[in-house]
């Protein structure tokens, strides 16, 4: 008698359940949870098809390329923010607050901090958070013009700090580095250096937190100080 066959039957295509429909939410959904999971640079238009059991050339319905992919996932994540132009405490400590709150949410994931340093985001959440700066810069009486070129400034700081501090490179080693980098600071040659000598000290005191507080003051003074920007002679291309 031969040995009984442990082999499964071939199923039937039509035996197999249907694909779920590809949708722009679900392409984005599967994109967050790849980035959660593996980084940003694993966000490609054919690991997110593949996740999807589809081929990668059906999401271009849906997305433009892989660089419109991962502003659609900023989007999301800007969503977090929630702003809001009510609040506890002055106008300055509300923009304060969700710049500094814009600045977090970047450094939890660093491939998005760089990739919003040379992409222009143009989201409903991304809209929202601008909207949200420019009501707050008016209501502290900034002139309109200067509102509308500051809020690049305010934005631009927070995440030029996130890719700074989303380097690949180990925390001991940052660590290490600007242990060095303060030390050459507050032992150089004063007659070489006679500006870096005397405010040695104050060059490496502070933390992240009062540094960044301290920054965002000057840009906000700097704008409502500032004259307004020539009116646009023409639209931008």
């Amino acid at each position: 008698m031969p040995p009984a066959d442990d082999t499964p039957e071939p199923r039937s295509r039509r035996e197999r359940p249907a694909k779920a429909a590809l949708t722009r939410q679900g392409i984005i959904d599967t994109a967050l949870g790849i980035l959660r999971d593996e980084g940003l640079e694993k966000v490609t238009m054919r690991r997110v098809a593949a996740a999807l059991d589809s081929g990668h050339a059906s999401l271009y319905v849906y997305v433009r390329n892989t660089e419109d992919l991962h502003a659609q996932i900023l989007d999301v994540l800007l969503g977090e923010l929630r702003p809001s132009v009510t609040g506890p405490g002055t106008w300055r400590d509300r923009v304060k607050g969700l710049l500094s709150g814009y600045g977090q949410l970047l450094m939890r994931y660093p491939g998005i901090a760089r990739m919003a340093l040379s992409t222009q985001p143009s989201g409903p959440n991304y809209l929202a958070l601008v909207d949200t700066v420019l009501a707050l810069l008016q209501e502290g009486g900034a002139h309109d013009r200067a509102a509308a070129w500051g809020v690049d400034l305010l934005l631009l700081f927070p995440t030029a700090v996130a890719v700074e501090f989303s380097a690949p490179a180990a925390k001991t080693e940052k660590a290490a580095a600007l242990s060095a980098l303060a030390t050459k600071i507050t032992t150089v040659d004063a007659a070489r250096y006679p500006h870096i000598a005397p405010l040695s000290a104050a060059l490496v005191s502070g933390d992240g937190g009062s540094r960044s507080d301290w920054a965002f003051d000057v840009l906000l003074d700097g704008i409502l100080a500032a004259n307004p920007p020539p009116a646009p002679e023409q639209d931008l291309p």
